[in-house]
């Protein structure tokens, strides 16, 4: 058992003595640990990566609110076996806090949901599933009565990502705007820009609200028991206030792509409709009832937002010299970029068939 991670474990009110500490999943982010004790619960440890979330105080303290808002929106509702159904993070001994850190190293602990199983396949089953389990996620933090910040700033904020590639393209720092399928696909971009990039103005117009969102909606970041019954949502670092759009038009992006993320054969690509209807469908029997008509009627604008928002993070980062995303050969990210253009026109076309479903 590695002794520093020991010691890390003891800084938290953990029951019953450790008895192994191991790795646990496959995550990109934070490192996880599984704690195993003699006592009544097994725990998870995790070492925040503080490269992408800067603010560990303001993290816990989105987590802290949302979190004992859901659990007293349980016990309100009658609900047994809570702790299977809302993350429950333990406090430092000294501090009280959720996590604690020597100064270099940010670490928290979180009681292990036993029993629990996550799916990797995006089938329009699981896919409704999502939707139920977003969409409820969200209803249960409509009035949520503390402010909470944005754990990475302007994550999803169209305008900003707009204005890095118009930076990207007149700095030119490699050297590719000279290729004419570049050029190309910047135009295409900037033509589209205006659309967009309209959540942003409705909001300071005060016509679209934001909500707090989690911001990282998958398949594999929702629990279920042994019988298929969704348990809750996890991964929490990124619940944040945005728009709706951000839950429901990111999902839709990865699980409704027939595609790979970069497929170098766009004839791969397309929008999956039978995955939209069975999230959407999912998403508004939990969401509809805190959902104002601007919302819901943008829901299919969300669907492109989010492939088209992609495209210009990918053709930014390749025009800048690849100096954002890991790349595996040169070319990388203009072909990630080709195939979030072609998932952007492919769910631009089936728009209307979207709208039809939804006020169905």
């Amino acid at each position: 058992m590695d002794a520093r991670l020991l010691e890390i474990v003891g800084h938290f009110a953990v029951e019953g003595k450790v008895t192994g500490i191991r790795p646990l999943g496959n995550g990109l982010i934070n490192d996880t640990f599984l704690v195993e004790t003699d006592g009544p619960d097994n725990y998870v440890l995790q070492r925040i990566n503080q490269g992408i979330f800067q603010d560990v105080d303001l993290l816990q303290h989105n987590i802290d609110c949302v979190t004992r808002h859901i659990r007293k929106k349980l016990e309100a509702a009658g609900e047994t076996d809570i702790d299977r159904k809302v993350l429950r993070f333990l406090p430092e001994r000294e501090t009280g806090k959720s996590y604690w850190t020597d100064g270099t190293q940010w670490w928290r602990v979180s009681v292990f949901i036993r029993d629990a199983i996550t799916y990797e396949a995006v089938t329009p089953e699981y896919a409704g599933y999502a939707g139920v389990a977003f969409g409820r996620f969200e209803a249960m933090l409509a009035d949520l009565p503390d402010q909470l910040g944005e754990t990475i700033p302007d994550f999803h904020n169209m305008e900003l990502r707009a204005r890095q590639l118009r930076e990207a393209v007149a700095a030119d720092a490699a050297g590719r705007m000279a290729d004419p399928e570049v050029k190309a696909l910047v135009d295409a971009i900037f033509a589209r820009e205006a659309e967009m990039c309209k959540a942003e103005r409705m909001y300071r117009e005060g016509v679209l609200p934001k909500r707090i969102c989690h911001c990282d909606t998958k398949v594999n970041n929702m629990l279920f028991d042994r019988d298929g019954n969704i348990l809750c949502v996890i991964d929490l670092d990124t619940v944040m206030p945005s728009f709706v759009f951000s839950d429901f038009g990111d999902f839709l992006r990865t699980a409704a792509n027939t595609g790979a993320e970069d497929d170098p054969n766009l004839e791969n690509v397309d929008f999956n409709m039978e995955i939209f209807k069975a999230f959407a469908k999912g998403y508004l029997s939990t969401a509809s009832a805190f959902l104002t008509p601007v919302e819901r009627e943008n829901l299919p604008f969300a669907a492109t937002l989010f492939p088209y928002m992609q495209a210009v993070r990918f053709l930014a980062d390749y025009i800048n010299g690849d100096t954002y995303y890991k790349i595996k050969y040169p070319a990388h990210n203009l072909v990630r970029t080709r195939a979030q253009w072609k998932l952007y026109e492919a769910a631009c076309s089936r728009l209307a068939d979207m709208a039809r479903f939804l006020q169905q």
